[in-house]
């Protein structure tokens, strides 16, 4: 499967609180190989840079991943000041029920700080999930308190307060507060019973180091553990992004079912087959690869790659340049570039000037139309106008061209 080769669809799903949640899903383009869902840090968004490359990352080798903005963050509706760690895990439970539908429930969770709290918190309410990992995740969710340490008796006596959390203002309640001590992490993360991976930095000064020490002692086996040496809390750098990524796309590997890339023989031509997302999406394999084949959204598709015309007229569109290109060197022609653009629609017979009587005959379909294939050759270069001309008609030589014009035979099978 080629890297980062994923395609991304938007969702909206109802939040545990009724509100529209927003999220994003990252798709391999190729087969759906295991789901898993993406939770992020307090007050963070579903858009910040470790989750996008984690997410990425994982589709590339195949997983399906959604992440999503929990209630009133990000782009999802609602009011965050109504929400709390609670309403955390139903919306992760929420958006699980949505993946299932989509595809299948997801049998890895991926959580950030506080998201890894809540995917520790909602592994046993997800019956397909397998494994999970953890980024920066306190082990104690009351932890969270320290970002607003200065305003809890605030809270308390008044029941809210305005707090600064990253340099921008949230309402928290007083139900925030007492919601966090009805949480017990540590027997949550010892009932869990699924494969655990700690992903820590000694040097995080949000969450320190002893959070992932707790998480870990917790956990029974199989259980791991990772640090990120010299990462800040959000994976700020790009490098300790991607090396958290690459780590948990290995080890997820082992543990989630199907999340083995698999050795299977090279088709000896063109592998498509239906993705089960959408009406019209297909994976498209051939040889080592992977593409997708869509229809617009206006006849009910995703619009998540070519139609099959559109790859018939990029076949056309290839064969011709690159026998431009074996024509032009052997004559020693100095063409510096070439370009064919390939235009297609269907068209009556008695509209196509250039058509013959052979063209037509046997070529239109019951309502008298045929396909029309227009390319619109450039060729850079020094070249005379007798070189121009003869190059236009080698262009005519090129083979899916030939093979278009001449037909070809098409043999169905049933295979198991």
């Amino acid at each position: 499967m080629a890297k980062n080769a994923t395609s991304t669809q938007r969702l909206s799903f109802e939040g545990a609180l009724g509100d529209a949640l927003q999220a994003r899903l990252e798709l391999p383009t190729g087969p759906i190989r295991a789901t898993a869902i993406f939770a992020h840090c307090f007050t963070c968004s579903k858009d910040i840079f470790a989750a996008k490359h984690i997410a990425t990352q994982l589709a590339s080798k195949g997983f399906a991943v959604m992440r999503f903005d929990f209630t009133g963050l990000g782009t999802s509706e609602g009011d965050f000041a109504d929400t709390n760690f609670s309403s955390n895990i139903d919306d992760l439970v929420r958006a699980a029920d949505t993946l299932r539908e989509a595809i299948a429930g997801p049998s890895l969770l991926v959580g950030h700080s506080l998201g890894g709290a809540a995917v520790l918190a909602a592994a046993a309410k997800i019956p397909e999930v397998q494994a999970v990992a953890t980024i920066g995740a306190p082990a104690d969710v009351n932890h969270i308190e320290h970002s607003f340490k200065c305003q809890l008796n605030e809270i308390e006596a008044n029941g809210e307060a305005e707090v600064s959390l990253a340099g921008r203002p949230f309402t928290i309640k007083k139900q925030f507060l007492e919601d966090l001590d009805q949480h017990s992490l540590a027997d949550q993360i010892g009932n869990m019973n699924k494969a655990l991976m700690v992903l820590h930095s000694p040097i995080d000064d949000t969450v320190g180091i002893e959070n992932a020490a707790e998480i870990f002692t917790a956990a029974k086996h199989p259980k791991s553990f990772v640090s990120l040496d010299t990462a800040d809390h959000l994976l700020t750098n790009k490098d300790d992004a991607i090396y958290a990524a690459e780590v948990i796309t290995a080890w997820a590997a082992r543990f989630v079912e199907g999340g083995h890339e698999p050795q299977a023989d090279v088709p000896l031509g063109a592998l498509v087959a239906e993705t089960g997302l959408g009406k019209f999406q297909n994976f498209v394999r051939v040889g080592h690869h992977t593409l997708l084949a869509d229809e617009p959204r206006s006849v009910g598709g995703l619009d998540t790659g070519p139609t099959p015309y559109d790859y018939l007229a990029t076949a056309l569109g290839a064969c011709t340049t690159m026998t431009l290109r074996m024509y032009a060197d052997f004559k020693k022609l100095p063409v510096e570039h070439i370009s064919t653009e390939v235009l297609h629609n269907k068209v009556h017979g008695s509209d196509c000037k250039e058509c013959s009587t052979d063209d037509l005959e046997g070529k239109a379909n019951s309502k008298g139309k045929i396909d029309r294939f227009e390319r619109l050759i450039s060729l850079k270069g020094n070249l005379s106008q007798k070189d121009r001309e003869a190059l236009l008609r080698i262009a005519d030589k090129c083979p899916v061209h030939q093979t278009m014009e001449h037909g070809s035979v098409v043999v169905s099978k049933l295979v198991e």
